[in-house]
């Protein structure tokens, strides 16, 4: 059996939040590195005791598998996590409106921290996070996971090298068949901030990378569409229901691609709380949260964009795509295929600019395996590409949006707008 390397080698790792994300995509690659990077998960820990119980058991089965030596346990709170010294990493992977405590609890305890994105459904919780942020010895890291996902990171680099001379328009297209909002807790906006800060985040985060300006105008228009009308009659969740459905859990063309095609453990199928669920009918009365928006941006240097998000199209190998317009050309990345198509040079160079990425078949297309191993590297002190303070930015712009989407389509300065 692989034996742990020397401790001084090893890194101990707890997570809070014991969901998809935390466990079945973050923590399961973490364990799949264990040898690479030397992290070890010590503890984990959720709200639903079961479910921390059964993701404990999942990453033991990894480590299992790999022959490493080592046993993670289910703590009973984020405190029994913090105080741990075996401790070094704290990976906070709870509901969206929960992150302030633990990010709080592990900053006090002088440990380093990864928050996943988005920081916060509040711009309140969010500048709470900052605060804790200041007050630790350490930097806290962010997930944004485009920033660790080589076609991205390729497609920015080229634009911030000229490479279409000076950005001037951006694209970015996401139009993807996620109605699994509609069926986790997602579908709540005071626990999620709703679609457009969920995976918006990640879209206002990519256009301030790009921009490396200061956002002046947002504006949107969009909001609930009538495809999933509230139906008072429909079964509550689909293992309950027999209807024939384009949209059932773990059936959809998403899900099976995306490696979900089924529940990860009974905490799923037993749980009774619509917000503990997976598989809540798309039009179980209550969700209130927006389907799809175009939002433009205004930036400082003159740069201007757009988001043309849905959360209700179809599956396709070209449903997120980041296009760069600039003084001498354009680039067209698509994410599926991590392809880069570029005209230069006023249209007299045209290539495609491919990658030869092993890591691509997993998670995020990679970016999950190229996390940890940031996570790694922001362990030995290197400081990680993106924070909170790039998280309040994003937040901002998501808060702006909604304001303008409520109002008219109004241009809302995402500096000045208050919450809601």
């Amino acid at each position: 059996m692989f034996q742990a390397r020397s401790q001084g080698e090893t890194v101990g790792v707890a997570i809070i939040g014991a969901g998809e994300r935390g466990i079945y995509f973050i923590g399961t690659r973490m364990a799949e590195l264990a040898v690479e990077t030397g992290f070890r998960i010590v503890a984990v820990h959720d709200v639903l005791p079961d479910r921390s119980r059964l993701a404990a058991a999942h990453l033991n089965a990894i480590y299992a598998r790999l022959g490493v030596d080592h046993e993670v346990v289910s703590v009973d709170s984020v405190e029994a996590a913090a105080v741990d010294p075996s401790v070094g990493l704290i990976i906070v992977t709870t509901h969206t409106d929960a992150h302030r405590e633990p990010v709080e609890v592990a900053a006090r305890a002088g440990k380093r921290v990864y928050l996943d994105k988005p920081i916060s459904v509040t711009l309140e919780d969010a500048a709470a996070i900052l605060e804790a942020e200041a007050g630790s010895p350490y930097p806290m890291m962010m997930g944004f996971t485009r920033r660790y996902e080589k076609s991205w990171i390729e497609a920015v680099e080229m634009a911030h090298s000229g490479a279409v001379g000076e950005p001037q328009m951006v694209l970015l297209r996401s139009v993807i068949p996620y109605t699994r909002y509609l069926q986790l807790w997602h579908r709540d906006q005071k626990k999620s901030g709703g679609a457009i800060n969920d995976k918006c985040s990640h879209h206002f985060d990519v256009l301030n990378w790009i921009a490396g300006s200061r956002p002046k105008t947002v504006s949107a228009i969009g909001g609930r569409s009538g495809i999933f009308a509230p139906d008072p009659e429909a079964p509550q969740r689909c293992s309950e229901c027999a209807r024939d459905c384009p949209y059932r859990r773990h059936k959809t063309l998403v899900d099976q691609y995306e490696g979900i095609g089924e529940a990860a453990n009974e905490s799923w199928t037993q749980a009774v709380q619509v917000q503990d669920r997976n598989d809540n009918c798309v039009y179980l009365p209550g969700a209130d949260i927006d389907d799809h928006a175009i939002i433009t941006l205004t930036y400082e240097n003159g740069l201007s964009a757009c988001i043309f998000f849905s959360i209700f199209g179809p599956w396709a190998k070209d449903q997120e795509t980041l296009e760069i317009i600039g003084s001498s050309g354009r680039l067209r990345m698509e994410r599926h295929s991590g392809n880069i198509d570029l005209v230069a040079d006023h249209g007299h160079r045209c290539e495609t600019i491919t990658f030869a990425d092993p890591d691509r078949h997993s998670s995020h297309f990679g970016a999950d395996l190229e996390l940890v191993r940031t996570m790694r590297r922001f362990c030995k002190g290197v400081k990680p590409p993106v924070g909170p303070r790039d998280g309040l930015a994003s937040l901002q712009m998501v808060q702006a949006a909604l304001h303008s989407l409520r109002h008219g389509g109004i241009p809302v300065d995402p500096q000045a707008v208050g919450e809601g």
